[in-house]
């Protein structure tokens, strides 16, 4: 799943693709260097992030996803809004990635009725503070508890459980140790009978460990990933589309 931040705040590009011109020539990049989904995203939640209102993340998205339903690539949406999920769902975006959880009101009915896919993410607290003393007694645990509930919720509203995806949430209101334990313990999620969909590309939690900057963390979001992929991920959200494939292609050379 190839990342595009149609946001002029991204914490990982600097705003590279806050407009549609530029949104557009960046999934044409990804594209070709072959991505198999692409997430398109009008909302910062970056750490200490601000929202948007409705009308400007739809401003943002909407005209993306419209461009590039045609593309014959599968589209995911990043939004909590119930009306950007109703809007580009119409467009033909087939996910939605919810940090809230489908937590809104209307988010699951908007979800069930429009008949797309949804990705369940797991977050302590909002993205303005979320990572302000995270805390858990058993981080593992309280993801799994939390997201089966979500699973619950979605399939008693109507989503088929073959629709659905989890993130335990890297990043999303956990500390470095949080967001290590989880890793370790990321097979513990793949007994709940959806796909675990991981993001861990360019995130501070690579660069605590590193030393790197945001620009210069290719080689561990490359390491991250293909380690989450060992764990059990089915689906990994990525800047770097091409760097990760190719990791992708000798793990899956080895393993037959």
């Amino acid at each position: 799943m190839g990342i595009v931040n149609v946001t002029p705040d991204s914490f990982s590009d600097s705003g590279l693709c806050a407009s549609t011109e530029n949104a557009l020539r960046h999934a044409t990049q990804l594209i070709e260097e072959g991505v198999d989904m692409l997430d398109i995203g009008g909302e910062s939640t970056r750490p200490g992030s601000t929202p948007v209102c409705v009308e400007e993340e739809l401003h943002r998205v909407l005209p993306v996803v419209q461009a590039l339903v045609n593309k014959n690539i599968p589209i995911s949406v990043d939004t909590s809004k119930p009306e950007v999920m109703h809007a580009t769902i119409k467009a033909g975006a087939i996910m939605i990635n919810d940090i809230n959880a489908l937590q809104a009101p209307g988010a699951l009915e908007v979800v069930a009725t429009g008949g797309a896919a949804a990705c369940i993410v797991h977050m302590q607290g909002k993205p303005h503070s979320m990572q302000v003393n995270p805390q858990y007694s058993d981080v593992v645990s309280e993801v799994k508890d939390f997201l089966q509930q979500r699973i619950d919720a979605a399939q008693s509203a109507g989503i088929p459980r073959e629709r659905l995806t989890i993130d335990p949430g890297f990043g999303f209101g956990k500390t470095l140790e949080h967001n290590l334990q989880l890793l370790r313990c990321l097979d513990r999620f793949t007994d709940m009978g959806v796909a675990v969909l991981v993001g861990l590309s360019r995130k501070s939690m690579l660069g605590e460990i590193t030393g790197s900057k945001i620009s210069n963390r290719v080689h561990s979001s490359v390491s991250a990933a293909l380690l989450a992929a060992t764990k059990g991920a089915r689906i990994l959200r990525v800047h770097d589309v091409k760097a990760t494939k190719e990791a992708l292609a000798v793990y899956n050379a080895m393993i037959g």
